[in-house]
């Protein structure tokens, strides 16, 4: 049997005295899956994320990341809900970012730039600065940047919340693109039920107060699926049931909001 890329045991993250984020949460996750944490807000799917990328210690229990003989950190990289771009930075440059701070001269780096600028649709932007974004534009940046470094592990914080519906699909197909072409291990924090059926080879239903796994859901759907699929009956159905196992989770005082 392989051994996980990330293992969680027991993991439980505490803010002060009074307010337990995480509890006593525990999984297995494969090379090659993409999982979804879905769930309401306060219910410390985002906490998670930022455990398993390091940027958050844990209060107890323990996350393990399994890494080839040799591997480094930048096998992990993080999308963030907002892009966070420099803007004072050129698009090449903000995407240059990570592999600068790794010591990779600019000469060097300008191939690897420049193949992932083509993958997210943004070559002819290269010398663009943000200001001159769309919103949609701004988050491929930051998902160049994430993908520059090639690393196993990508980890997304409702990186498309903020986006209008068509360019949240699209983007949604990209990373899933990205994903199966790269190989990569996704893990995508979500409080759409739609995007997290529409993505995910897995759903991790999550529950709030105490923030934790209430459900963990594999899709039985054969992973990437097409854009056709979201009109089909089959994601109307399973859309409806992962919806069902949401409410499931939720207290009274949050079906008032």
């Amino acid at each position: 049997m392989s051994t996980p890329i990330i293992r969680m045991d027991r993991v439980t993250r505490r803010f002060g005295k009074d307010v337990l984020a995480v509890d006593n949460m525990s999984m297995d996750i494969e090379a090659g899956e993409f999982i979804s944490f879905l769930g309401p807000s306060g219910c410390g799917k985002s906490t998670a994320l930022k455990m398993i990328a390091g940027l958050l210690p844990v209060s107890a229990g323990t996350i393990d990341i399994e890494r080839p003989s040799g591997a480094s950190e930048q096998d992990l990289a993080f999308v963030f809900q907002e892009p966070t771009l420099m803007p004072w930075a050129t698009v090449f440059d903000n995407v240059y970012l990570p592999l600068r701070l790794a010591g990779v001269k600019r000469a060097e780096a300008m191939p690897r730039v420049m193949a992932i600028l083509a993958e997210v649709g943004l070559t002819k932007f290269a010398k663009t600065y943000p200001r001159a974004l769309s919103g949609g534009m701004k988050m491929r940046v930051s998902i160049a940047r994430a993908m520059v470094t090639h690393p196993r592990i990508l980890l997304m914080d409702e990186p498309f919340a903020a986006l209008d519906e068509m360019t949240r699909s699209k983007l949604n197909n990209d990373v899933v693109r990205l994903a199966k072409e790269h190989g990569l291990t996704v893990i995508f924090v979500t409080h759409s039920v739609f995007e997290a059926v529409y993505l995910s080879s897995r759903i991790i239903v999550m529950a709030a107060r105490p923030g934790r796994v209430a459900a963990d859901i594999p899709m039985q759907t054969p992973w990437p699926r097409d854009e056709s699929w979201r009109t089909s009956v089959e994601f109307s159905a399973v859309a409806q049931s992962v919806s069902e196992t949401l409410k499931g989770t939720l207290h009274v005082d949050d079906l008032d909001h």
